[in-house]
């Protein structure tokens, strides 16, 4: 899945719990559900082993998606202000539900390989259910929207 769905899921779920302590393991948790959900990725281990490193269009979405990623997670937390408490609880499950992608991506953009990262990446794989573009779109936009409609109301 790629990161802006885990970030609005982890927003979602940091406005509904209130406590930090829960909240944070929740959202973490989270994207290991996420991605047992049928969806579709950029392929960067296939293009990597491939060609060296992700291709510029994936590397493209890559940028677009932790773009969006960070304007909708400064957003959302920026809605529960003037709770500083409550905005830093956001913005860390935010982070806590794509730091599982984080890890890996070292490994794609730096080429930093270590044996480390390869076996989670290779962990996170096989956990994953991808499927073709449009269902596979069409699942994260449904989360995102589910996950919005939580938040907002």
């Amino acid at each position: 899945m790629i990161e802006t769905p885990h970030v609005i899921v982890g927003a979602a779920i940091a406005t509904a719990v209130a406590n930090p302590a829960l909240a944070l393991p929740l959202a973490l948790g989270s994207h290991f559900v996420l991605d047992k959900i049928p969806h579709w990725n950029p392929h960067l281990l296939t293009e990597t082993k491939k060609y060296g490193k992700p291709t510029g269009k994936s590397t493209l979405i890559v940028a677009a998606d932790v773009s969006a990623s960070l304007v909708v997670s400064l957003s959302i937390a920026s809605l529960a202000l003037p709770d500083n408490i409550k905005a830093l609880t956001i913005l860390a499950a935010c982070f806590l539900a794509i730091l599982p992608d984080v890890v890996e991506g070292p490994y794609f953009f730096l080429n930093i390989r270590p044996k480390f990262i390869e076996k989670w990446i290779n962990f996170q794989r096989a956990f994953q259910i991808n499927t073709s573009f449009v269902p596979g779109v069409l699942t994260q936009v449904v989360t995102v929207a589910v996950s919005l409609w939580w938040i907002l109301t």
